[in-house]
């Protein structure tokens, strides 16, 4: 790499740079911003230095694994494209693995059994099978803006509210189940999420956890099993009423998973694995990201009200104070155009991941095999070379001419879903989620920032309130 041009921050023994990562978002974190702090910088300290000092490629490591930082859309785009099949994506390891299971699902299954369970997702999160699930999306709403209610007048912290919301709209929609159902599991979600954003940064020799294990391991494991558990036996009330003779597996995304697991023809069944893995995939994919796109974008619109004002203009002209409708959310163009600048701004997903397979030319780069690729979402995001000086600023304007040309040269600078064959197949879905529970809270409410806010945008997973998220409730 150093022979092609390419550098990096220095090799430390054993650690690689993982101690200056940490040192970097420790000092971000304790140190809360103005409303107007350089999102980027405050997340991501490190990629935000590094670029600047090595350039839009560098290589850093992680332990004695080589990562290789990608922030040339052109390359980017290549590797997410994937033709040649060069850049699967990288094996899960450790609490990763528990989190989201061995294979993660669709996000990081390979070859034959992708295509099956790929399939499967899109039958289920795409047509008609998606307009079904928008009265579950409304009833989830109305739900949450009962409670709201009780706020009226007073301040109202909103992550949690979107994430108890979130966790309604998964359960509802995708297995048939209430939030209330499925509470164990969400809680023990929530608690493996911690202990891997904890341990994210750890560094261990090869096969010492397989002799000792650590505090946090031995945690990890116990949630897995409980959350095994709790699916398992979601799955097995569906397979009992099936085969009771009293309905049949049911059309929703566990339903189709349970057929399909099943099925007699072994070129279509699925493993008892497959399906633990690819729910466990969709409950944290579908609670945790929308969760904090929804908490961003209200965090936005009450800094700017003049794009508020103009949000909720437009959902009363198309649906009065009545609930949104399948084919009018469509027209939402003004709420669309926020949206996709709130996802520029607040990515759900802060980098992607690949590894190579074998060595490879990526532009005019020769890149050797197990080498790790990183697309950092959010650095290209707020790169002005491709979004213009005011990348910094919220203008959603700039999505007016859709997403094609909101950026020069129609690169891959936005990247909030993904891009080519592994784009995250619930885009759809968590567009029509965002679209009816921001239309229905418009209706309803004028929400101002709290003088108790305190900014602090950090990174757990997604990009997270370190200190929730404040506003005032004002009722129409």
């Amino acid at each position: 790499m150093a022979f092609q041009g390419i550098k990096g921050p220095s090799y430390r023994f054993f650690h690689g740079n993982t101690k200056e990562i940490m040192s970097m978002k420790m000092e971000s974190m304790g140190r809360p911003g103005d409303l107007s702090v350089n999102v980027f910088s405050a997340v991501q300290p490190h990629i935000h230095t590094w670029t600047k000092i090595y350039g839009k490629i560098y290589l850093q490591w992680h332990g004695s694994q080589a990562q290789l930082v990608v922030m040339e859309p052109k390359l980017c785009k290549e590797i997410l494209n994937n033709k040649d099949g060069a850049y699967p994506k990288r094996k899960l390891q450790g609490f990763v693995k528990k989190l989201v299971g061995d294979s993660m699902g669709t996000s990081t299954t390979e070859g034959g059994k992708w295509g099956k369970l790929k399939k499967l997702a899109n039958h289920a999160f795409h047509g008609e099978s998606l307009k079904s699930m928008i009265p579950a999306m409304i009833a989830s709403a109305e739900m949450m803006l009962e409670e709201w209610k009780n706020h009226e007048g007073k301040e109202i912290e909103i992550y949690e509210q979107f994430r108890l919301f979130t966790s309604e709209v998964i359960s509802r929609t995708a297995f048939g189940s209430s939030y209330i159902e499925g509470k164990n599991f969400f809680d023990n979600l929530m608690k493996l999420s911690s202990l891997l954003v904890k341990n994210s940064l750890t560094v261990r020799f090869p096969g010492i956890s397989k002799i000792f294990k650590t505090g946090d391991e031995i945690e990890s494991e116990k949630l897995d099993k409980a959350m095994r558990d709790s699916i398992t036996e979601i799955i097995k009330k569906r397979e009992k009423k099936a085969m009771a003779g009293e309905e049949n597996f049911g059309s929703d995304y566990l339903g189709l998973l349970v057929k399909a697991h099943l099925d007699t023809n072994d070129s279509q069944k699925i493993s008892v694995d497959d399906l633990v893995n690819e729910c466990k995939t969709f409950y944290f994919a579908g609670q945790e990201t929308t969760n904090g796109v929804l908490a961003w974008i209200v965090f936005l619109l009450a800094l700017h009200t003049d794009w508020q004002v103009k949000a909720r203009k437009e959902v009363l002209q198309l649906f009065g104070k009545q609930n949104p409708t399948h084919d009018d959310i469509a027209k939402l163009k003004t709420m669309s155009m926020i949206i996709n600048e709130a996802l520029r701004l607040y990515p759900p997903v802060l980098n992607i991941d690949r590894r190579v397979k074998r060595e490879v030319k990526l532009g005019k780069y020769m890149v050797p095999a197990n080498v790790e690729l990183i697309i950092p979402c959010l650095a290209l995001h707020h790169e002005t070379e491709f979004w213009g000086q005011d990348a910094q600023l919220f203008k959603p304007n700039r999505f007016s001419a859709g997403v094609a040309k909101a950026t020069t040269d129609n690169i891959a600078a936005f990247l909030p879903f993904g891009m080519g064959p592994r784009s995250c197949v619930g885009l759809n879905f968590a567009a029509n989620e965002a679209k009816i529970v921001l239309s229905m809270i418009l209706q309803r409410y004028r929400f101002t920032l709290s003088p108790g806010y305190v900014h602090s945008p950090c990174d757990y997973l997604s990009i997270r309130p370190q200190h929730g998220i404040q506003v005032i409730l004002h009722a129409l």
